[in-house]
């Protein structure tokens, strides 16, 4: 069948981390009609533990001798094989194919275990693993050279940065997936290709896209970026989540399949006999997860996704549309991990009246306890009260509040639990005079310090990168086998356009004046704005949306960057960037908070790590809102 009259490619999205529900493969191979899943089992916290756990288990590595002997010091994700096995039966009576990212540090080690794994189960599934991603080597060689590698974050250098790389990870394209399924893979097993990657690998391979059909790749991409995070388009982080709880859809929310089309252009829907939804709100909610700007790149294509289509079709059925492709810039991100030091945190539970007098006196007695010259030795010391102490509360624990002792040293004895002079001794001795109504934690394990990296995003040259495909099924010579084992080299995309490393940013045309919206009642932003928010290392992303044609006029008038800085606070706003642009189609407005989240996830001393409830924080804060948009219904 010609490739352009081929049927839709349905493709399942099983998982879109290691905290993910382990029955996903098995269940969308028996009970759906996939012919690709895919699934991702890191993330930028598991591959800095993955890449620096290989450079420490290294040594046990070259010495061990047997697959048996090499599993002991492996840097997978192990979890994957929980998931997979259990499908193995259907997926191989099936012909469905799977296309993960689980490999992370030990990428051909998994490929190899999931080989024998199947063979022992009987079953004979083609195996293909993805190299390139490690670039520590590339990575320190350049560093030698004098490249600075200058962070998307915060542009310093690694120079800069001030800590020395101990490993380094690039972000591969989907087109090596796309060559491995075209070469007969059932199983491919990538390290650190993109989120979406997978998901264009097997759109490019089942409607055969070259890799200069951009507005294909781009739209596959987009698609890609929906189903990489599994449930979280079928319902879960929905600020509508109230309605799917009324209507008991909150249980077992299924997980979310594609039907890609020849153009890149799909139809969203959900696993069989599930909850969960599929809605334009799930999926605007989705998009707006974890993006910067409106372009959204990656090694085989960039997306312009300002005009992105969403259209409810039918029921849990969603079309996507308007997306455009542009070719990918000439760099990849790369992400350099750099060992920064040790951190501990203990917390005390406070109740009652004058709350912020009692974090004051706590905070003054442990400061005068360790002195100013123990003070100097720590990197970062931070008293965060967390919550308030509600008058007339329905229980006492609605009205106790966390108060967060935090710190971080690169003086390993300093936070040694055991340390007489050390951090936890030192500061809890001011217990027995403390404030009325505190309480010391019962689980003190993380006052004992941990070591903690710092992540350092960058951009490394293509050119720079070398993909391969490895198939580990026998063949002959004539095949262009090498050692009975094929191994391709993946071309670079065919052309590479410069993008700016500062995307679009822009207030809106022609504002609507508010006050012509009619009488206004003050109510958080979130009684009529949906959202999403996420993170890109230190970045946060923010995206609000509405339901109504009038409301994104309201919306995109009232939304500017100051308006988003006054939300947040002067105290919650760090004084950076932030970029705005937006997507009338689905009428959403989005911003970038520029370096917002300390550091990131590694290293992050907030509560908000990920920059997941930065938009439900926004959402809760009142602003003016038209009446006869209340009058609708609020959220």
């Amino acid at each position: 069948m010609a490739p352009a009259t081929r049927r839709p490619v349905r493709v399942a999205g099983a998982s879109g981390g290691f905290s993910d529900r382990v029955r996903a493969i098995a269940s969308l191979a028996k009970n759906d009609e996939c012919d690709v899943i895919v699934g991702d089992w890191l993330s930028e916290l598991t591959m800095t533990i993955h890449g620096t756990g290989k450079i420490k288990n290294m040594e046990q590595m070259m010495q061990a001798r047997t697959l048996e002997e090499k599993l002991n010091y492996a840097m997978f994700a192990e979890n994957f094989l929980d998931c997979f096995l259990p499908a193995v039966p259907d997926l191989a009576t099936k012909g469905i194919k799977l296309a993960v990212n689980a490999g992370a540090s030990d990428t051909e080690l998994l490929a190899q275990v999931v080989d024998k794994k199947v063979k022992e189960m009987g079953y004979n599934l083609k195996v293909a693993w993805i190299e390139g991603d490690d670039v520590t080597g590339t990575v320190k060689g350049m560093l030698n050279k004098g490249e600075g590698f200058r962070s998307l974050m915060h542009n310093k250098s690694v120079e800069e940065w001030g800590l020395e790389p101990v490993c380094a990870q690039c972000y591969l394209g989907g087109m090596g997936i796309a060559r491995a399924l075209a070469e007969g893979a059932d199983v491919v097993i990538a390290g650190r290709v993109s989120d979406a990657s997978p998901i264009i690998g097997a759109a490019a391979w089942w409607h055969e896209w070259t890799n200069d059909q951009f507005d294909e790749l781009a739209g596959s991409l987009i698609i890609g970026h929906l189903l990489e995070c599994a449930a979280y388009v079928s319902g879960g982080y929905c600020s509508d989540f109230r309605a799917m709880l009324a209507a008991g859809k909150h249980i077992n929310v299924g997980f979310p399949i594609c039907a890609i089309d020849h153009k890149g252009e799909g139809v969203m829907y959900k696993e069989k006999n599930t909850g969960g939804q599929m809605t334009v709100a799930s999926c605007t909610s989705q998009l707006l997860y974890e993006i910067q700007g409106p372009l959204y790149y990656n090694c085989d294509v960039t997306a312009q996704i300002e005009d992105i289509k969403f259209e409810q079709i039918g029921e849990d059925q969603v079309k996507v549309s308007g997306v455009k492709g542009l070719p990918p810039p000439p760099t990849t991100k790369v992400g350099l991990t750099g060992f920064a030091g040790w951190q501990a945190e203990y917390h005390i539970y406070l109740c009652g009246l004058h709350i912020e007098e009692k974090c004051k006196w706590i905070e003054d007695q442990i400061r005068y306890e360790f002195g100013e010259e123990m003070v100097k030795k720590f990197t970062l010391l931070k008293f965060m009260q967390n919550g308030a102490s509600p008058i007339d509360a329905r229980n006492q624990d609605v009205a106790t509040v966390d108060f967060r002792v935090f710190a971080q040293s690169k003086d390993r004895e300093l936070l040694n639990m055991r340390n007489p002079q050390g951090f936890f001794r030192i500061s809890m001795v001011n217990f027995l005079m403390s404030c009325p109504g505190a309480s010391l934690g019962n689980d003190v394990r993380q006052a004992e310090g941990k070591p903690y990296y710092e992540y350092h995003p960058s951009l490394l040259p293509q050119s720079a990168l070398q993909q391969r495909v490895h198939c580990l099924w026998e063949g002959t010579e004539s095949d262009d086998f090498k050692d009975n084992k094929k191994v391709i080299d993946i071309p670079l995309a065919p052309s590479f356009r410069e993008y700016d490393r500062q995307q679009p940013s822009y207030e809106t045309a022609n504002p609507v004046p508010l006050d012509s919206f009619g009488p206004t009642v003050r109510l958080p932003l979130g009684s009529i704005v949906l959202g999403r928010s996420g993170d890109k290392c230190s970045d946060c992303n923010v995206g609000l949306f509405v339901r109504h044609d009038d409301e994104y006029e309201w919306l995109r008038s009232l939304l500017t960057i100051d308006k988003i800085k006054e939300l947040l606070g002067p105290e919650e706003y760090k004084g950076k960037p932030i970029d705005r642009f937006e997507m009338p189609n689905i009428r959403a407005v989005h911003f970038l908070l520029h370096d917002h989240l300390d550091r990131g996830f590694d290293a992050c001393s907030t509560y908000d790590t990920l920059g997941k409830n930065c938009c439900e924080y926004l959402r809760a804060k009142t602003v003016e809102i038209p009446i006869q948009f209340v009058k609708r219904g609020v959220l």
